[in-house]
């Protein structure tokens, strides 16, 4: 009898809670990494091509709802529910600043120069703080329909993204006047936005809706239901002719970006998928899960024996480094305490 042919992905160990946020660097010359945002309060940095674990960022005190690299990959950032967002050295889990807020910090993201970077949260308020001066007061925008989900810069760090976690649409601010200059009209709110590394697409996830919508005029370009309620979903880079989209159903899915004919669908997680994203060359794509794993997936068709299994890289163990590209980042990097106390754990809100 055939054995069944399906697709392993690398399984990602090491959050001991819901991993809510993904984000790969872009391309630099140590390679591509990818960073994750969880609710047990300890960002970790992987390399981005194997999976691999690199480090672990201690000092939040609550969930950690997002996470980002800058450009070059050589800085950090994360907004937590213990009221701060803080920027950390990526290479060796330093925090070099600790923004405070006052209330829970859900999203935030570097600017393409990386001097700024952007936070919003539960206060209904954009700050944009100043790396350059980070113990400077930052810029504020007050003009938020509700609690911010999440933010994104466009146009050269000319124009905001943000969305809202009680309404619908996606507001593009003017950096300049501080003022809305865009509403991307949706139905429900939107849970996920990722700008395309070409700065062509914007893509969103609302409901059980997945929208493109055109950088530069705004207008709509595709706009496809789904069969399940979508948490997050990504553009394939280098030819945008894919796309994959996660939620409810546990499972990651693959669209042809021009038909929305469903092309491939990989099933392995044992919760809601909250997070996924593309590699910055397309061959892969990550997905985090309710479930506390990380699973990378090939975007060709790597496929395995259904009995096959692919070792899992996490903290616990072995920290397998194959690449010397990689070297630099562990040297001096903060090794995950086992033994928190009792008041550093995770606040779950």
């Amino acid at each position: 009898m055939e054995k069944k042919k399906v697709a392993v992905p690398l399984v990602c160990h090491g959050h001991s809670r819901p991993v809510v946020d993904l984000f790969y660097s872009p391309i630099t010359p140590d390679g591509f990494f990818l960073i994750s945002a969880s609710k047990d309060g300890s960002p970790m940095l992987r390399n981005g091509e194997t999976g691999d674990w690199i480090g672990t960022f201690e000092g939040h005190k609550g969930a950690v709802w997002s996470c980002c690299l800058d450009t070059n990959g050589l800085r950090a950032a994360s907004g937590s529910a213990d009221f701060t967002a803080k920027l950390w050295d990526a290479l060796t889990g330093d925090v070099l600043h600790s923004f405070e807020h006052k209330h829970i910090v859900r999203a935030c993201a570097f600017s393409e120069d990386t001097h700024l970077l952007l936070t919003g949260g539960f206060e209904k308020t954009l700050r944009i703080f100043d790396l350059n001066r980070p113990d400077a007061p930052p810029r504020e925008v007050d003009d938020s329909p509700g609690s911010v989900r999440t933010v994104a810069w466009l146009h050269s760090d000319q124009t905001i993204l943000s969305s809202c976690t009680d309404s619908g649409g996606v507001r593009l601010w003017d950096v300049r006047s501080d003022k809305i200059v865009q509403l991307l009209e949706t139905k429900s709110p939107v849970t996920s936005v990722e700008v395309s590394r070409d700065g062509r697409y914007i893509t969103t996830a609302d409901g059980s809706t997945v929208r493109f919508w055109d950088a530069n005029h705004f207008g709509l370009v595709k706009s496809y239901n789904m069969p399940f309620n979508v948490e997050s979903a990504s553009l394939e880079p280098k030819l945008s002719n894919k796309f994959i989209a996660g939620g409810e159903d546990m499972w990651i899915h693959m669209f042809d970006f021009h038909t929305g004919e469903e092309i491939g669908c990989n099933k392995g997680h044992h919760g809601p998928v909250h997070c996924v994203r593309f590699s910055p060359g397309g061959e892969s794509y990550a997905s985090g899960s309710e479930d506390g794993t990380i699973r990378i997936w090939q975007t060709g068709p790597a496929n395995h024996d259904e009995n096959d299994a692919l070792p899992g890289n996490g903290p616990a163990g072995k920290v397998k480094v194959g690449d010397d590209e990689v070297t630099s980042k562990i040297e001096g990097f903060h090794i995950n305490d086992e033994g928190k106390n009792e008041e550093e754990k995770a606040i779950d809100i």
